[in-house]
C-alpha cells in the first residue's frame, strides 16, 4: 500500500474532525502537519491526539506533506492552493467554489505535476453527472434550501440588503449560474461549484438558493437532462453544530476522498 503524509490548513468545524479521524488511524495516511491562525488554540484542540502533527506556516507545509487539504477561510485559498501546486503536491480543496475564478491554478498544476482533487463534499451523484457529461447534457440545475441562519452574512445578501433573519416563509434569495453563486455565497455553495466542474461548467449550471425557515437540514436537489439519463437527486444534510453553513457530511467526504487515494478497492469513478 502506498503511504502519504497529509497537511491540513484550518482546524475549524471541518478540519478538526478530519484531523481527529486521521489521528485515530487510516492505513496509508499520516497527519504530518497543520497550518492555523491561532497556534495555541490548535495545540489545545489537539491535546488528546496520539501523534500530534507539526504546526507550520502555509508556505512550509509542502516540505512535510504529500497531500494538502484546505479547510480554511476563503481569504487564504489562493495562498494555500499556490503553495501546494508549486510544490507538486496533491491539493484537496473543501472551498472548491474558490477554484472557479482561478482556473489558472489548474493550468499551473499541469505544469508542476500537482493534482487537484475536488471531494464530493455535501453533494451526491457527482459520479453520475460526470458520466452523463461524457455525452450530451442539455441542462444541470441545483436548488439549495437552507435554514436562514445558514445563509446569513453571505456577500450577495449584504450587497442587496436582504435580511434572511426576518424571513417567515421560504424565499428564493438567488437565481443565476454557478459562477455567480460561488462568488456571492462563498461559504454556502461549494456544492454548486463541484457540480459545475463535474458537469457542463459554471456558466451553464443553473443555481437557485432558498432561505427556508421550514427546513432544519441543508437540502440540495440536482436535476440533469442528458441524452443518456434524466437525473433527479436530493440530499438533506445535518448542519454542523460548530458552523451551520456546512454539513456534518463534509468532513466525512474529505476523509472518504483521502481513503480513495490509498485504497486497494475504490468504488466509483
Amino acid at each position: 500500500m502506498e503511504s502519504y503524509t497529509v497537511g491540513i490548513v484550518g482546524l475549524g468545524a471541518i478540519g478538526l474532525k478530519l484531523a481527529r479521524a486521521l489521528d485515530e488511524g487510516v492505513p496509508g495516511l499520516k497527519l504530518a502537519a497543520v497550518a492555523v491562525r491561532d497556534a495555541e488554540k490548535a495545540r489545545q484542540a489537539m491535546k488528546g491526539f496520539r501523534d500530534r502533527p507539526l504546526i507550520l506556516d502555509i508556505a512550509k507545509l509542502p516540505r512535510e506533506c504529500d497531500i494538502i487539504v484546505e479547510c480554511a477561510p476563503a481569504a487564504v485559498f489562493e495562498e494555500v492552493a499556490t503553495a501546494a501546486i508549486e510544490a507538486g503536491c496533491v491539493f484537496v480543496p473543501s472551498s472548491c467554489g474558490q477554484l472557479l475564478p482561478r482556473m489558472h491554478l489548474v493550468e499551473r498544476a499541469r505544469e508542476t505535476g500537482a493534482r487537484i482533487i475536488v471531494p464530493t463534499g455535501a453533494l451526491l451523484g457527482l459520479d453520475a453527472v460526470r458520466a452523463a457529461a461524457e455525452g450530451e447534457v442539455e441542462s444541470v440545475t441545483i436548488e439549495t434550501r437552507k435554514p436562514p441562519r445558514g445563509l446569513a452574512g453571505a456577500p450577495y445578501l449584504e450587497r442587496n440588503g436582504i435580511d434572511v433573519t426576518t424571513i417567515a416563509q421560504a424565499k428564493r434569495v438567488f437565481a443565476g449560474n454557478a459562477f455567480d453563486a460561488a462568488a456571492g455565497f462563498p461559504a454556502n455553495v461549494n456544492v454548486a461549484a463541484a457540480l459545475a466542474m463535474a458537469g457542463i461548467g459554471p456558466e451553464r449550471t443553473t443555481v437557485e438558493i432558498w432561505a427556508d425557515p421550514g427546513v432544519t437540514r441543508n437540502t440540495h436537489t440536482i436535476r440533469v437532462e442528458a441524452d443518456s439519463a434524466r437525473l433527479t437527486m436530493t440530499i438533506e444534510n445535518v448542519p454542523s453544530d460548530e458552523n451551520p453553513r456546512t454539513g456534518r457530511i463534509t468532513a466525512l467526504s474529505l476523509l472518504a476522498c483521502l481513503r480513495g487515494l490509498v485504497s486497494t478497492l475504490k468504488v466509483g469513478s
